[in-house]
């Protein structure tokens, strides 16, 4: 397996690859309902999350939303 350094939310993070960004939400624990995403400054919709692989270098910003009332 190859290592992927990437930046997820500022922070410098080393990943096992070949991973798309939906494997990437899992391992975070984060649903994919819930936040969006955005990679190398390009905001990613929710069908492109399992196709989209994460490369050497990606920088990822993960907004989760919070309800409240």
């Amino acid at each position: 397996m190859k290592t992927l350094r990437v930046t997820v939310n500022g922070e410098a993070r080393e990943l096992s690859g070949p991973v798309s960004v939906a494997e990437l939400l899992e391992e975070l624990d984060l649903d994919p309902r819930t936040v969006v995403v955005e990679l190398n400054r390009e905001i990613l919709r929710r069908p492109q999350l399992q196709e989209t692989s994460i490369n050497d270098g990606d920088s990822l910003e993960v907004v989760h939303f919070v309800g409240g009332g």
